[in-house]
């Protein structure tokens, strides 16, 4: 999900609902608060809970939430994580640390182990800081010493590392793609689920290229790709979540603005989104 704010930069949960009930009305089956499309490292964490409170109340009971840590230190992941922890959360997606200093091996499972046994919550591990990148053998090390860590969010583009993760994780865990641009190679590969920035804005043929390569269907699998691709392509991804939150508004969603000093999506990126956007919804239709 997006997070909606207002010009001065205040959170809008009044916004939330319109963009739950657009999730769950194109097929959105799990809902993700405050990662990064949601802007989730500008987020205190009243704020975070704000956002997850408000989720929890408009979206169907029976559908799994998870929320979002994207933060710098053990004790900062855990206040971020005791902040809503009583508000129905199936479990939290969670980085490394962000800013520029990487722990070594030992201290990262130190950090995951010691933030699940404060917690209690199953984590799931967002892979996607550049510099404090987890190697296939150190996410593995983690799946299996650390009993908490329900799976890995694979991201920052690497289909390499997602397959070997396919492979060689424990086959109690989950690796889910966030692979925005390999979603049909990532379905192909067995993942159960794509937590990503694009599904936001095309819930609908996140899932009907699932179905279709659930159903064998790879032609048409991979126009709708080809599509997706072409979508992913005209979002400049220095600002993603704001192009995302336009293609939102484009469906009629209220996503409100990003937080400074993230730049809301320009004039030349809509001249691009709008057409590509227009081109997957049409595609999605037709093999609906």
């Amino acid at each position: 999900m997006t997070t909606p704010f207002a010009h001065d930069g205040e959170l809008q949960t009044g916004s939330i609902r319109s963009q739950v009930d657009f999730l769950v009305r194109e097929r959105a089956d799990s809902l993700a608060v405050g990662g990064s499309t949601g802007e989730g490292q500008t987020l205190a964490p009243d704020e975070l809970r704000a956002c997850v409170s408000e989720v929890r109340n408009v979206m169907p009971t029976d559908m799994p939430l998870i929320a979002s840590a994207i933060v710098d230190s053990t004790r900062q992941a855990i206040r971020a994580i005791q902040a809503v922890q009583d508000l129905g959360v199936d479990a939290v997606q969670i980085t490394p640390v962000h800013y520029l200093f990487r722990p070594d091996d030992e201290m990262m499972i130190e950090h995951f182990r010691v933030i699940h046994e404060e917690t209690g919550i199953p984590l799931i591990i967002y892979n996607v800081i550049h510099w404090c990148y987890l190697s296939p053998e150190l996410t593995v090390r983690l799946m299996n010493e650390v009993p908490g860590i329900l799976g890995i969010k694979q991201s920052a583009g690497d289909l390499k590392l997602f397959a070997d993760l396919m492979v060689h994780a424990p086959k109690d865990r989950k690796i889910y793609s966030a692979v925005d641009a390999l979603m049909y190679p990532s379905f192909c590969l067995g993942t159960p689920g794509v937590i990503a920035a694009t599904p936001a804005a095309i819930p609908r043929a996140t899932a009907v290229l699932r179905d279709a390569v659930a159903q064998g269907d790879h032609a048409g699998a991979r126009l709708l790709h080809e599509a997706i691709l072409n979508l992913w392509n005209a979002m400049d991804h220095y600002n993603l979540p704001a192009c995302i939150r336009y293609a939102q508004s484009l469906q009629g969603v209220d996503a409100g603005l990003p937080r400074m000093p993230m730049r809301p999506a320009t004039e030349a990126q809509r001249a691009k989104i709008k057409p590509a956007l227009e081109a997957v919804l049409r595609l999605a239709e037709s093999m609906s």
